[in-house]
């Protein structure tokens, strides 16, 4: 069983060595590309008051987050709630960063030894869709994923929005993937292997009225190019 794990925060900056600090997590789960409900959504007092242009963004008042817990007291329970699954992030060296930090002021290891694999949306976006915009909203627009709620960033809302993205964005690519219980593959999907040189293939040759048919566009398209086509020069050569 594939656990995959959607994740978003949102933090007092940009900068993580500056010492912005996180102050929400929202993560969602999916179980073989399907929402669970299994969600974790926390708050934290991160010990110092957002940048303005991050209050711009998010909106969560230095006021709001006074009584939360800190990030070191409720750090077993998020590492518990990853531990193992693949983390889809958007931009997630972002993202990263961040929780590495946080993990690294409570004496832990990177945010990577607890996980499978982090990918990354954002990179997924660029090959995809290159030269294009590839924000969260934009992706939204272009896969027809409903972000009309989203006035403000919010670390849960943005994970569950992201969810649906990145399910649009590897849509069909395990349509060549089936289940075999008896393969030894810890549970996973696995490739069905064929051998195409077993395969007795029909040779359909075309018919006298379909060659006149074809030898026909051919000379209209000869005739409209002013004898300039690639087959004619290779017949005159």
């Amino acid at each position: 069983m594939t656990r995959q794990i959607v994740l978003d925060t949102e933090t007092t900056g940009l900068s993580a060595d500056s010492g912005d600090r996180i102050i929400e997590l929202g993560c969602v789960e999916l179980l073989n590309r399907k929402l669970t409900g299994n969600n974790l959504h926390m708050y934290f007092n991160p010990g110092r008051d957002s940048h303005e242009d991050a209050l711009k963004v998010h909106g969560i008042s230095n006021e709001f987050l006074k009584d939360k817990p800190k990030f070191r007291d409720v750090v077993d329970e998020i590492l518990e709630y990853v531990q193992g699954a693949e983390v889809i992030i958007h931009n997630a060296a972002f993202d990263v960063s961040f929780l590495n930090k946080e993990l690294e002021l409570t004496g832990r290891p990177a945010f990577r030894t607890y996980v499978a694999s982090i990918t990354d949306t954002l990179a997924m976006a660029k090959e995809m869709y290159p030269g294009k915009r590839n924000s969260l909203d934009a992706l939204c627009d272009r896969l027809g994923v409903d972000n009309s709620s989203r006035t403000l960033h919010g670390a849960l809302l943005d994970a569950e929005l992201l969810a649906d993205v990145y399910i649009n964005l590897t849509r069909g690519q395990d349509a060549l993937l089936i289940a075999d219980d008896s393969a030894q593959n810890n549970g996973g999907p696995v490739v069905a292997a064929m051998d195409l040189r077993l395969l007795n293939l029909p040779v359909l040759r075309a018919s006298e009225g379909e060659l006149t048919a074809h030898a026909d566009v051919l000379a209209q398209i000869d005739k409209a190019s002013g004898g300039k086509t690639i087959w004619r020069s290779a017949q005159a050569a």
